[in-house]
């Protein structure tokens, strides 16, 4: 346990992680104007970021070309910050991704977040025909990031400029699912989302490791971590239980490595061998998913904000009907006030 200080759930705020689920029966089309509706909600709702995670190659993900979806849906909001979460930095040109972050600050002036990661989002074979090089890209990283926050200034040392970009100040945040990161937010100054929702198991750590070789800069006095977390809220257990089946298929088929749309919910003991159910369980059974009713997921959030001493939480609900993320999204907003 990280904290002995008591956070509650209203102390801090609630951002929104989209991954545009392409469902089964469904288009990508669907899945933009889902989005496009939730974050409008979001928006009225009180929600602070609202991210979309950069992904290729997988035919139930939709955010492929994640800049141009944020755009449209910080069109279509008012409010609410709209980022990355996030771009896979090496799988790009720099100076591309200054210049697109510097248009989408220039139209929604500070309303745009670029998180950054160095996985590529995606197979050996997609990454690639993304990035040639993969070894190289990756170890390049954090010079990329140190590239990118000099295109953001106001006096860029590279002759080449940002146009726009430039001056822009586009906050940064560094995502991970490992301590890699985590000592470059820290060493660096900047706000820090770890991937609890996918890789619990060394949400502490890298807290922790975050935290002590935290070094405070112009983009941040001190620490600022954002973990993330599975959240499927209903208004019965029962039903939240059956609604988390469809993100249960979806680990299933990512260790089968078959590719599938978003599948929707339904009975698990059908499809699934013991092995299976354990090897799922090792990474949904834990304090980054949560499911239940109102009152049981407003306690565990509770307890998972005081565990990690979280300075803001990330939310992931992976949920196969609209109407229901919808719902338990609401849900949410009704614990905030």
């Amino acid at each position: 346990m990280l904290s002995k200080n008591v956070k509650k759930f209203n102390d801090i705020p609630l951002s929104i992680l989209d991954l545009a689920y392409i469902n089964e029966g469904g288009t990508a089309r669907e899945s933009f104007l889902n989005s496009v509706n939730l974050a409008q909600h979001a928006d009225k709702w009180g929600f602070n970021r609202y991210w979309f995670a950069e992904h290729h190659n997988m035919p139930g993900i939709a955010s492929s070309a994640t800049s141009v979806i944020i755009g449209h849906v910080a069109s279509k909001t008012k409010d609410i910050r709209v980022g990355s979460g996030g771009i896979m930095l090496p799988n790009h040109a720099t100076l591309v991704v200054a210049e697109q972050f510097g248009t989408l600050e220039s139209l929604f002036p500070n309303r745009i977040d670029l998180g950054l990661g160095r996985a590529p989002g995606t197979d050996q074979m997609t990454a690639f025909a993304l990035r040639r090089n993969l070894n190289e890209s990756v170890e390049d990283f954090p010079m990329q990031v140190n590239e990118l926050q000099d295109l953001f200034s106001d006096e860029p040392r590279s002759p080449v400029k940002a146009i726009p970009g430039q001056g822009a100040h586009v906050p940064l945040w560094l995502l991970g699912s490992s301590g890699f990161s985590a000592q470059l937010a820290a060493h660096k100054g900047l706000p820090f989302s770890f991937a609890s929702h996918f890789a619990p198991d060394y949400l502490f750590a890298a807290l922790e490791l975050y935290r002590n070789k935290f070094e405070p800069s112009d983009a941040l006095e001190k620490p600022h971590a954002m973990p993330a977390v599975n959240v499927i809220a209903a208004d019965t257990q029962e039903e939240a239980e059956f609604l988390a089946t469809s993100q249960q298929q979806q680990f299933l088929s990512l260790r089968r490595n078959e590719a599938a749309k978003f599948q929707p919910p339904r009975n698990m003991d059908e499809i699934w061998t013991e092995t299976e159910k354990a090897a799922v369980g090792k990474t949904l059974d834990s304090i980054a998913t949560i499911i239940g009713d109102p009152a049981s997921v407003k306690r565990q959030l509770e307890d998972f904000i005081e565990q990690t001493d979280a300075d803001e939480v990330m939310i992931a609900s992976a949920i196969y009907d609209h109407k229901a993320r919808l719902r338990s999204f609401e849900i949410l907003s009704e614990m905030m006030g």
